[in-house]
């Protein structure tokens, strides 16, 4: 956890001093955007494939095929000091290994959508409202071919509200900073709330195993929140795109902060064609994941660990 504090300090330090730039420097045309009425709308459009195809290959290996889809999409209000952002984030991508007999697996899921309420009270100052819904589409299992799930639609499922104040510097950096914030941990699948799945309280059951009460649906949290966010074309046609989430529950372990850290690097090819690296980071002191150190099908701990997710992926993007 202290290696992550000292990784989050350091990205706040960089990014605090990427912001001081120009403003011709600094901002990122990232999406096309089209103007109506104070309104700045647009969003991106992705999908890239991989392919391993081998016949008679000595070597060995096996066949395997994937495909990722992506969407992005904004629409942002500018009405004199009154500022409305909107942003839906959507990923989705699965993977075959062997014959075309061979199950699909997902390799992304996300559904991400953030609206924030702000009224200027200096340059580069709002009072803001944040609102956060995150989830996924479809069941997970904690291995291939495994029927043992542990994640579903709406299992989880993140809901965040959150007042306090809001720093932009033009389009590149924005630090939003709130003391009151409300965060709500959804688990509509009754097989994980009743295990007490990502941090709600489980079923409770008599020493003979029948069930005295059933698992809680819902976890509410209340503390402190921050989120950045960070633009930057780095080289021509190479753009940096940041967003980094620490909240800290304020009636529990407040010293164990939450990170959720979104890092892409996108290289634009030509007008539809584009290369993209993400990587996806996630700390969360209420998720209990098991650890099999010697791979002998025992589990040898249970606690909140560092989640990574590296994406790399080529293919067709359109702009609107």
């Amino acid at each position: 956890m202290k290696k992550i504090l000292i990784i989050v300090g350091l990205v706040c330090v960089n990014a605090s001093l990427f912001a001081q730039t120009t403003e011709g420097e600094g901002n990122l045309k990232i999406q096309n955007t089209d103007t109506i009425n104070g309104w700045k709308k647009g969003g991106t459009l992705g999908f890239t494939f991989s392919q391993v195809s081998l016949t008679n290959w000595a070597a060995g290996g096996v066949n395997s095929f994937s495909v990722n889809g992506m969407t992005n999409l904004f629409a942002n209000l500018k009405q004199g000091k009154i500022s409305w952002d909107n942003a839906l984030d959507i990923g989705y991508g699965v993977i075959r290994q062997g014959n075309n007999s061979a199950p699909w697996v997902k390799s992304d899921d996300k559904l991400d959508f953030a609206s924030k309420f702000g009224y200027q009270l200096k340059s580069n100052l709002n009072f803001a409202v944040l609102y956060n819904f995150r989830t996924q589409f479809s069941p997970g299992y904690d291995a291939l071919g495994s029927t043992n799930l542990i994640s579903d639609l709406l299992a989880p499922a993140y809901s965040l509200l959150a007042v306090g104040v809001d720093y932009k510097k033009g389009d590149t950096f924005s630090a939003f900073l709130a003391p009151a914030t409300l965060k709500t941990t959804i688990v509509k699948n009754k097989k994980l709330s009743d295990a007490g799945a990502f941090g709600v309280e489980g079923a409770v059951y008599d020493d003979l195993g029948s069930l005295i009460s059933a698992g809680k649906n819902i976890r509410n949290e209340f503390g402190g929140y921050i989120k950045l966010q960070y633009r930057k074309e780095l080289l021509t046609n190479v753009g940096l795109d940041m967003k980094l989430d620490l909240f800290s529950n304020y009636l529990n372990n407040p010293q164990n902060i939450d990170v959720n850290w979104e890092t892409t690097i996108t290289l634009k090819v030509n007008k539809f064609f584009s290369a993209n690296l993400t990587t996806h980071l996630i700390y969360d002191d209420d998720i209990k994941i098991s650890v099999d150190n010697n791979s002998d099908g025992v589990i040898d701990a249970v606690g909140p660990r560092i989640q990574f997710k590296e994406v790399f992926g080529a293919g067709l993007s359109f702009k609107f």
